[in-house]
């Protein structure tokens, strides 16, 4: 359009008149949509006073559905062959809702009287709740009924228009279906789904999934549309324990504590049983227990270990304090010195930097003077001279401080790292205890402590250094992570992750492994852990003791540890007894039946041939 048409334009619209007529008209039309209004607000309000109620009551009774969250299911723990050892049922919470209900009065009493018929509840408990709290759209009366107690709820109310204010909220229950059985690797939740020791703990993430939604709202004509976000289920951990080889070390942990309870100590067998057994070849975890031990589905009891008075006695933080320290993985959090189990890591450290070639003699006079002071060997009378492989079978103090004095200190600490002393496995459970100021630097070293670590006293390790840096050391000095998971499914049951043994380092040369091994075989078949043969097998080991601090309280710490067969190595077994409940602590034979015990069943289990060779040994 041109500029003088639109100027012409804007002209004419300036000029126009409007008549009387019109201007009544348009008077009139503004005070009829005035009125419309006026008559509308006016109808809301009267429907506002007067049927308030009634709107807001149907809204109300609706709401049961406007907003839900839809809990998702936690992931499986299994063992290795497909045995749950951890899983989540579906169950139910009671809710109430006390606006819901209060907003249609003549639905009180028969929704209340429902209740207690069908889940016993108190009449008088539900009624004071709805006095308390009238507004609360969220009463938890009960938590975790099962499915058929859900189905006769379900039942109960189906075509009752005369209950209201009550539904159930889907939820899960985390169960454990062989109770204590390897609670410590296992560990449980709290909380809903927080892991808390063990596996549960670890790979919280991992077994967990997403809650869902759903939403619902109402229509025109009160009709009810809902929208669902499904919840995303949480992922299966497999582990790599063995159910049957679990139970079997668990039997004989707890028959060895029974049969050496005594109520002055507390009424337990020992401080503390540990036994770890590992794939000898990749560092998996077979089993892993301690005692004391404690039921997974009821973490809080400690009435196997209190009496009635003395939990009563309790403080809460005595009891949180009791709690804790029966809820550590001994196996992996506590440390300890661990006496002459070690000795072999000293002679292959000596035979690796060439120190010794093993043809060596040494003299044992059952004591040796070091750094000014008098350091005894366990056979105070002496073990004459000894080979090589004699002062290990024999475990003699004296030749193993002669070695680590050829050794000196800087290589002495060398293989202790090498081997992974003051270091952490890595394994993947949690509360791994650090042991890096626990063990002494070269340069902080005085002559008595190099004695004294080389029987291993005067440095603390971890149950999961020393079974790990044994798998090293028979089986051709591989160093694996030691590690619990194999591999994670998805809910479908497919493999999402599989989780590879992982070679961390090189220990020891094979000629080195082959003559340890030949060493620790001598020492079941005539040295101090021959009471631990067992007829038709052939197997090495090495036994140990070690003084608790403070020194001369004739506490102890006794071990063994032992690998089968010599010649291929499988498993690596450790089994560890803190003080004893008996009379001489420092008797190796305790630890030395039980290893017995253990291997007698797991050998055959294991599927390590008997050695039709073998003399039958004496007891």
């Amino acid at each position: 359009m041109s500029r003088r048409k639109e100027q012409s334009l804007s002209a004419r619209i300036r000029n126009i008149k409007f008549s009387p007529k019109m201007k009544n008209k348009l008077s009139f039309i503004f005070l009829v949509v005035v009125l419309v209004f006026v008559i509308l607000v006016g109808r809301i309000t009267v429907i506002n006073t007067r049927s308030g109620d009634k709107y807001e009551r149907k809204i109300l009774e609706q709401q049961d559905y406007s907003s839900r969250t839809i809990p998702f299911r936690r992931g499986d723990i299994l063992d290795r062959n497909g045995t749950v050892l951890a899983t989540s049922e579906r169950v139910y919470n009671i809710i109430l809702d006390a606006k819901v209900l209060l907003a249609n009065e003549k639905k009180v009493d028969p929704t209340v009287t429902l209740l207690t018929e069908v889940f016993g509840f108190a009449g008088t408990d539900i009624r004071k709740k709805l006095e308390d709290y009238p507004e609360s759209r969220y009463i938890v009366l009960r938590k975790s009924i099962s499915y058929d107690e859900a189905q006769a709820w379900n039942s109960a109310v189906e075509d009752r228009e005369d209950i209201s204010g009550v539904w159930l909220e889907e939820d899960y229950k985390r169960t454990y279906p062989y109770n204590a059985l390897a609670c410590d690797a296992i560990g449980f939740t709290s909380n809903g789904n927080v892991g808390s020791w063990g596996i549960e703990k670890s790979y919280n993430d991992i077994l967990n999934g997403e809650n869902g939604r759903e939403y619902g709202y109402l229509t025109g004509d009160y009709g009810l549309e809902r929208t669902v976000y499904p919840a995303t289920p949480g992922n299966t951990v497999v582990t790599t324990l063995d159910t049957n080889l679990q139970s079997i070390i668990e039997k004989h942990i707890i028959a060895f504590n029974e049969s050496h309870k005594n109520e002055a100590r507390e009424g337990l067998g020992s401080m503390n049983t540990g036994v770890i057994v590992l794939n000898a070849n990749t560092a998996e975890i077979l089993a892993m227990a301690s005692y004391p031990n404690y039921d997974l589905n009821n973490p809080r009891d400690l009435s196997s270990y209190y009496t009635e008075a003395e939990l009563e006695a309790m403080s809460d933080s005595e009891q949180v304090e009791a709690l804790q320290k029966l809820w550590r993985n001994f196996c992996v959090s506590d440390t300890y010195e661990p006496g002459s189990t070690i000795k072999p890591f000293t002679v292959a450290g000596a035979l690796e930097d060439g120190s010794i070639t093993g043809d060596e003699s040494y003299y044992c006079s059952g004591v040796k003077y070091v750094g000014g002071e008098d350091i005894k060997c366990h056979n105070t009378s002496g073990h004459g001279t000894l080979s090589v492989s004699g002062a290990i079978a024999q475990s003699c103090n004296v030749a193993l401080m002669d070695i680590a004095e050829e050794m000196g200190n800087e290589e002495f600490v060398k293989y202790q790292r090498i081997f992974g002393f003051g270091e952490y496995t890595g394994v993947d459970l949690p509360g791994e205890a650090n042991t890096a100021s626990l063990v002494m630097e070269a340069e902080d070293m005085y002559e008595a402590d190099l004695a004294a670590n080389s029987f291993g006293q005067g440095f603390n390790t971890t149950m999961i250094q020393i079974a790990s840096a044994y798998c090293s050391l028979v089986n051709g000095g591989s160093y694996y992570q030691p590690h619990i998971v194999k591999e994670i499914r998805n809910s479908s049951g497919d493999v999402i992750t599989t989780f590879e043994p992982t070679l961390l380092k090189k220990t020891v040369s094979r000629e080195t492994s082959d003559m340890l091994k030949e060493y620790m075989q001598q020492t079941v078949e005539s040295g101090t852990a021959s009471t631990a043969q067992i007829a038709g097998y052939t197997y090495g080991a090495k036994t140990g003791t070690a003084e608790c601090l403070p020194r001369g309280n004739n506490e102890y710490v006794i071990s063994f540890a032992g690998f089968a067969p010599v010649d291929n190595p499988q498993f690596v077994i450790y089994v560890v007894i803190d003080r004893p409940n008996v009379a001489y602590q420092d008797d190796s034979t305790y630890v030395t039946l039980l290893s017995r015990q253990i291997l007698e069943e797991i050998l055959p289990y294991l599927g390590v041939e008997k050695d039709a060779s073998t003399e039958t040994p004496g007891e």
